[in-house]
């Protein structure tokens, strides 16, 4: 099973990242879990004049959101979350765990103000961090989360004083905070707060609990996540943290970050953690995973967490191919996660690649980007997951290659994502109207082929093979009925 907190990049992964075309394609396919199919793709990719003639592309606009009226709240039957305002929300989401312990105010205006200009709009943070930031469980201006280390009694009013005033920029930039009030870590180890939980027993947690809904009841931007990173054999423990908020907040929305493979619902009861919006945390190909999730109707979910760019296998390609699995596999959205950015270059994480602040602009941020501005330009909302392959009725295969396609309730417009150059075959018949446009786009860039829109009779099966090399392999395929 591999954390987030385990860092071992190997070289090939490191070649990974700097090699692109023909080489980055062929050594994908080597890399499929779970025994996927081999990839009928219709001749080798490789390096074209496509890309070289920039008049056949046109990149595609920054879409403007409307301004989130908090609190959010899922709604019966809905894959997503609405806001106070019955608008949808799609989580388009930055980790930033160690945000309030390892940066100034200073340097988290700046974080803060670029993933808001970029079109991100929800945050992952710990609120207590056990071990990655560098004066850790200390923020950077030396004060501890406790005035007695380890003992959640005594909360220090300092350090809250100073996570709040972040947590407030947040606010008022619009952001959703996931907020880890007491991540508990992988295993129950040095990366969380599981020993010192036990020591504290279930009443001490449930007035830290009560503490911090005090100290975050006007914050209705604020979305809880319970756990961390464990199937914690002891329930109890972030049970009373999570009873705590809620006696405080009783409306307060409420998640569970788990170990890897164990969806939030998966281990706990509404009993013991009312989770209002599932999670999926999988290195498992996602798109098998999301699926599974997207069956259940009544309770929406996201993709919380998956491989990290910069780690391990985690190139910009494969960050694309999980979130672009994700929202057409029926999540309310996803999280990225960039190393060194998730914890802002702590020194007990290793290696690190970059500076942080260096890594702002990443191929994997900026994939994120193109996503939330193609979906955005649609009524997103209406997209239901192609789960019995009803629309995408060839070349579908299994694994991280999967492609996966989502077409709206009206079949007024769908979407095909296909992580690796093939042959494929869509079922017209699914769409409203005599005729389907076709529109192809580079999720690696963000720009749309330029060339004239393909309108075909909305007849029946229909084979499709990609018009060339995208920059890293994958595409879009945009179909709209007329």
């Amino acid at each position: 099973m591999i954390s987030r907190r385990a860092f071992q990049v190997s070289a090939a992964a490191g070649a990974l990242a700097l090699v692109g075309g023909v080489v980055l394609f062929r050594l994908f396919r080597r890399w499929e879990a779970r025994g996927a199919e081999a990839q009928p793709v219709a001749g080798e990719c490789s390096p074209t004049t496509l890309k070289d003639d920039t008049a056949k592309w046109k990149p595609i606009e920054r879409q403007s959101a409307t301004p989130t009226m908090f609190p959010l709240h899922p709604v019966e039957e809905q894959r997503y979350l609405v806001d106070a305002a019955g608008q949808a929300f799609l989580i388009v989401g930055d980790s930033a765990w160690s945000l309030l312990t390892q940066l100034t105010t200073e340097d988290a205006e700046l974080y803060l103000s670029d993933r808001q200009a970029k079109g991100f709009n929800t945050l992952l943070i710990n609120l207590l961090e056990h071990k990655f930031a560098d004066g850790a469980p200390r923020n950077v201006y030396g004060d501890g989360p406790f005035k007695q280390d380890g003992d959640f009694s005594t909360p220090n009013d300092r350090y809250f004083d100073h996570a709040e005033r972040i947590l407030r920029d947040a606010a008022q930039k619009g952001f959703l905070v996931l907020l880890a009030p007491a991540y508990i870590g992988a295993s129950g180890g040095d990366e969380g707060w599981y020993r010192e939980m036990e020591a504290c027993g279930p009443e001490k947690l449930r007035d830290y609990g009560r503490y911090v809904g005090k100290r975050f009841k006007h914050f209705k931007n604020i979305i809880w996540v319970n756990v961390g990173d464990y199937n914690p054999p002891n329930k109890t423990l972030s049970q009373a943290v999570a009873e705590g908020i809620r006696e405080i907040l009783p409306d307060s929305v409420h998640t569970a970050h788990n170990a890897p493979e164990m969806h939030g619902l998966g281990y706990w009861s509404a009993g013991e953690i009312p989770i209002a919006i599932d999670t999926l945390y999988t290195y498992a190909p996602v798109a098998a995973e999301a699926l599974l999730l997207a069956a259940n109707r009544k309770t929406p979910y996201f993709l919380i967490e998956t491989m990290y760019e910069n780690e391990k296998e985690g190139t910009p390609l494969r960050t694309r191919i999980q979130a672009w699995q994700a929202v057409l596999s029926g999540a309310a959205g996803q999280l990225f996660g960039n190393n060194p950015i998730w914890h802002f270059n702590a020194s007990a994480a290793k290696p690190q690649p970059m500076q942080w602040k260096a890594a702002l602009n990443s191929p994997g941020t900026l994939g994120i980007v193109h996503l939330r501005n193609f979906l955005l330009s649609l009524p997103w909302f209406t997209l239901e997951p192609d789960s019995d392959g009803m629309l995408l009725v060839g070349g579908a295969l299994r694994g991280h290659f999967q492609a996966v396609a989502a077409r709206s309730r009206d079949g007024k417009f769908g979407i095909i994502y296909l992580p690796s150059p093939r042959l494929f075959a869509i079922d017209l018949k699914q769409f409203a109207g005599d005729h389907v446009t076709v529109r192809w786009f580079d999720p690696a860039d963000g720009q749309f082929l330029n060339a004239d829109p393909k309108h075909l009779p909305a007849s029946g099966r229909q084979e499709f093979n990609v018009p060339g090399c995208s920059r890293d392999g994958d595409w879009v395929l945009l179909l709209s009925a007329a």
